[in-house]
């Protein structure tokens, strides 16, 4: 196979994860109207018996969301906000958008969280609510906690992404300097009857860390948010406000996030309706119709950027010298999400220096190619969905007079990847189910 063929093989099967991923689709496959009724899941709701049905929410993919709840419900809906990132929109007709800052949050953000909240608040107990979650909604939903503030909750948020942290110990941070993440947004629907529809981008599809779990039960504690911020060396660097609030709540003097088994959430259905199985699953059945053996590796991989690229890098030279673990030509695929250690100034995201450090372990391996993008269509805070690399990538970029081991150094691989023309670029994809892998070997030495 030639490296131009692997090329379009790999975006092929990137583009068929992408579609699978379809917040649309993923909402109407999991819940449907019959006559009077809507069906979530396992649950039917009798939608004459609501005075007020009201769509609220947040995420990268909630406007697509919205659109679908908006088909199944039409004038039923009586409004609604939902807050999404920039340009990530979606023609609907009931439900308002409102568009804000991700991943650091924004005033907009802020205020459009306070109308969610109010919405929430407001509704009876012969009410619906609809929630609607998808990836980014932690930052696209802030309400921060008096006294912390906009800006402060932003200074945590930093920190903890450029230590390393992954998503389940921002959000438990996150949850405890919130008015309504960690299931206080059940709370303040209660005792509306809420159904939350969840497209979630982590590991393990966690409820109650899919956008910081609004309306789930939260496991995370004040005492194990401060533990987090310790075990990275941050609580001497956290604003004050946000230390006096967490050392508050450990004392007992603030009230906890609600717990399972809390009467808030008697009225609650969170229903989890895609995944990064979805997207990596649609990218096995892809690869296999063009000719590949495929395998999908794991939709849960996490840890150091550089680190899972190695791995990969190693499965493909596997691959090459021996056939294992699967004959060539072979597609071998993996999901989650990976964490980027800050040291440098540079441009990037983790699929980009994913495939950085995968380009270094393959350099001169001849017919493979190591793909990584992120299903949202960003990367970082780039335009950018990630990177491919191949065995001659280094020395294509030596050629152009570029350093592979310094771009890695600076965290700059969006401009290492950039003038080899070698960046993924999809746009906004209005989803968000974390990332896929691809690694393709094309069969021969």
């Amino acid at each position: 196979m030639t490296e131009k063929t692997l090329r379009k093989h790999a975006l092929a099967i990137f583009r068929a994860a992408l579609e699978a991923s379809d917040p649309v689709e993923a909402v109407l496959r999991h819940v449907h109207a019959e006559g009077r009724f809507l069906v979530a899941g396992k649950r039917r709701y009798a939608l004459d018996r609501f005075r007020e049905i009201r769509v609220i929410g947040a995420g990268k993919a909630s406007a697509a969301m919205a659109r679908a709840v908006e088909r199944l419900l039409g004038r039923r809906i009586a409004g609604g906000l939902v807050n999404v990132k920039y340009a990530h929109l979606a023609p609907v007709k009931r439900v308002e958008l409102n568009e804000c800052g991700h991943p650091l949050p924004d005033a907009a953000g802020v205020a459009g969280a306070t109308r969610i909240a109010r919405i929430a608040e407001q509704a009876g107990a012969d009410d619906l609510i609809i929630a609607l979650m998808s990836g980014g909604g932690s930052a696209l939903l802030p309400a921060p906690a008096p006294p912390v503030t906009l800006e402060e909750k932003q200074a945590v948020t930093k920190l903890l992404l450029a230590c390393g942290a992954n998503i389940h110990e921002i959000n438990a941070v996150r949850k405890h300097i919130s008015m309504v993440k960690g299931g206080q947004l059940a709370r303040l629907a209660w005792p509306a009857t809420t159904l939350c529809l969840m497209l979630s981008d982590v590991i393990g599809d966690d409820l109650d860390v899919i956008a910081s779990g609004p309306t789930a039960p939260d496991a995370s504690t004040f005492a194990s948010a401060r533990a987090i911020l310790d075990g990275y060396g941050l609580l001497d660097r956290i604003p004050l406000s946000v230390r006096q609030r967490l050392e508050a709540g450990v004392g007992g003097v603030i009230a906890e996030t609600p717990k399972a088994g809390d009467p808030v959430f008697s009225r609650v259905q969170n229903l989890v309706v895609g995944s990064n199985a979805l997207a990596v699953n649609a990218a096995a059945r892809k690869a296999r119709e063009l000719g590949y053996r495929a395998l999908v590796l794991s939709s849960m991989i996490e840890g150091e950027t550089r680190d899972v690229a190695r791995v990969h890098a190693a499965i493909a030279k596997q691959m090459v010298a021996s056939g294992q673990p699967l004959k060539p030509p072979a597609c071998v695929i993996s999901g989650g999400e990976t964490t980027v250690t800050l040291s440098g100034d540079g441009l990037g995201g983790r699929n980009q220096e994913f495939a950085l450090a995968a380009a270094i372990d393959i350099a001169g391996l001849g017919n493979v190619l190591l793909l990584s993008g992120g299903t949202d269509g960003t990367d970082g805070p780039t335009d950018a969905a990630g990177a491919l690399a191949t065995g001659g990538t280094i020395q294509r970029a030596r050629v152009a007079g570029l350093d592979a081991h310094a771009a890695l150094a600076r965290n700059d691989s969006y401009h290492f990847f950039e003038p080899l023309g070698d960046l993924i670029k999809t746009g906004p994809t209005n989803t968000n189910v974390m990332d896929v892998r691809l690694v393709l070997a094309g069969g021969g030495r």
